[in-house]
């Protein structure tokens, strides 16, 4: 098992812990170094740090930006991320400011099939309300009722195709990397098992394209491991880094107890030939105490 999760959320976005409760629970399940990765936001790093060093764990500065690449919605993790880079933190700001009207279209679409009173339930679940997203709508609508889980809500409700679904034009895909790597950090490109299914799901050859797109400008590492990948993906992944001779990342994905692919924690081991993104800056530590 890997003691790295460099891939999760705290209720700065749309995770359900506190950026101190995450790293908490990280420390007693195992993790020696942990990145948190909230959706186009950085507020909650100072906290997560704080509570990281009292741990004795190992904090990377991260954040998942959202991007639009084609008619697909992918997702760049940065790590290894400088919050005060002015470009990062202007374009965050951009992507943030499109989510308010994007929430007041999806419970205008949900009220047309007579689901009224979301985007005030939805609000109610967003402490960080600049950061309102589908995850907010979810748990409103679980506890309205309408479904029993978050998991059951995105398939019936907030997927393309379905109602209350909106589509939203986020980050250009070269931008993103510029941002990640102008601020000196590593863009991994995040759980791509999951822009292989659902009804607007790439194929192979369209997988390649991003990959080859992502590597143009700038990409330097793919998520390997991820909560939502399968171990026969774990396999795939691997294959499609040694091709494109990305470097390779794992994460849960943890969102909040009980919700989530997969909890806070150790992760299972990369397959035989990947090169862990952590040996970036392992090895310039190493260099710099040289």
């Amino acid at each position: 098992m890997l003691d790295y999760d460099l891939h999760c959320h705290s209720n700065i976005s749309d995770g359900t812990l506190t950026p101190a409760e995450l790293v908490h629970r990280a420390a007693e399940r195992g993790v020696k170094v942990l990145a948190l990765t909230d959706h186009d936001d950085m507020d909650g790093l100072e906290e997560a740090r704080a509570a990281a060093i009292q741990h004795g764990m190992t904090f990377i500065n991260g954040v998942e930006i959202s991007v639009t690449w084609r008619t697909h919605t992918v997702h760049i993790v940065g790590l290894g991320i400088d919050p005060a880079y002015p470009p990062l933190a202007e374009g965050l700001r951009s992507v943030r400011s499109g989510r308010g009207e994007r929430a007041r279209k999806m419970s205008e679409e949900l009220a047309k099939i007579g689901i009224g009173g979301v985007l005030q339930g939805a609000y109610q679940y967003a402490e960080n309300p600049n950061m309102i997203g589908r995850t907010h709508f979810a748990r409103y609508l679980v506890e309205a009722g309408h479904c029993k889980d978050v998991k059951s809500v995105f398939s019936r409700y907030l997927v393309k195709g379905k109602p209350g679904y909106v589509p939203h034009q986020w980050a250009a895909l070269a931008d993103t990397v510029n941002w990640v790597r102008g601020s000196g950090g590593v863009a991994v490109l995040a759980h791509p098992g999951r822009y292989m299914v659902g009804r607007n799901s790439m194929g192979k050859k369209t997988m390649h394209e991003l990959l080859a797109d992502f590597v143009k400008c700038g990409g330097q590492a793919i998520e390997v491991v991820s909560g939502s990948h399968t171990p026969e993906q774990y396999a795939e992944f691997a294959r499609y880094a040694a091709e494109f001779n990305l470097m390779c990342s794992c994460g849960s994905d943890f969102h909040g107890p009980g919700e989530s692919y997969r909890d806070v924690g150790k992760m299972p081991d990369f397959p035989l030939g990947c090169t862990p993104v952590w040996q970036l800056w392992e090895h310039d530590a190493a260099s710099k105490a040289d």
